[in-house]
């Protein structure tokens, strides 16, 4: 696990988190430096029950806006996918591994998306892992190489793991999580399809791959 550059989010946790809880005590977090320059932070937003979490990387210029998780045309198109792949809007809880926008300038008025480091993505980790403790999903669901990353691990490629029922990794960059899930399964972020030169054959793809999750909440 690489050193970070910032304390981590660990203090900012409460100990006995809630929905409500965590939602209040994440706009607190110094955990890293990312808090700086984000207008808020982003926590997950669901059913408290939901069976089914999607990992995204972190919130977009939209997301950071209005304080709420896929609001933006990425979040538009997993919702179209989430529907042709009839999964139930109610079943999914959706959050990202780093709960504050990272940019680099601006295009017109809308901030450039910059992926977050390693030792940020690092750093925020105890949010995943709380967020995983209140709603205790059956399935988790990583949107991209970022969210599997920090599942996984540095060598984590969406494109050797994506459309498979995986387990929760007994070792790795997340902080063990007080409720482990039953299996996790990788697909493309629906940021990447958005940007595809194949976007109609990327789309399906994803729709295949939340198929597999959709059949494994059904089992």
């Amino acid at each position: 696990m690489p050193d970070t550059k910032g304390p981590g989010a660990e203090q900012w946790v409460p100990a006995r988190p809630s929905r409500s809880s965590l939602e209040k005590a994440v706009q607190e977090c110094r955990g890293c430096d990312l808090y700086e320059n984000a207008t808020q932070a982003v926590m997950g937003e669901g059913p408290p029950d939901a069976p089914l979490m999607a990992v995204g990387e972190q919130p977009g210029d939209h997301e950071d806006l209005e304080g709420r998780p896929f609001v933006g045309p990425a979040g538009r198109l997993l919702a179209s996918a989430l529907a042709d792949a009839e999964i139930d809007d109610g079943q999914v809880y959706r959050t990202n591994v780093v709960k504050h926008f990272r940019f680099s300038g601006t295009r017109g008025k809308q901030r450039i998306h910059k992926s977050p480091s390693r030792w940020q993505i690092t750093a925020c980790g105890p949010w995943l892992a709380a967020e995983l403790a209140v709603v205790r999903p059956t399935g988790v669901l990583l949107l991209g190489g970022s969210a599997g990353k920090a599942v996984y691990g540095s060598s984590f490629r969406v494109g050797d793991a994506r459309g498979r029922l995986m387990p929760w990794p007994d070792t790795g960059p997340a902080p063990d999580p007080p409720h482990v899930p039953d299996w996790v399964l990788a697909t493309t972020h629906p940021s990447a399809v958005l940007r595809s030169r194949r976007r109609e054959e990327d789309y399906a793809q994803l729709v295949e791959d939340l198929r597999v999750a959709r059949d494994a909440l059904e089992a």
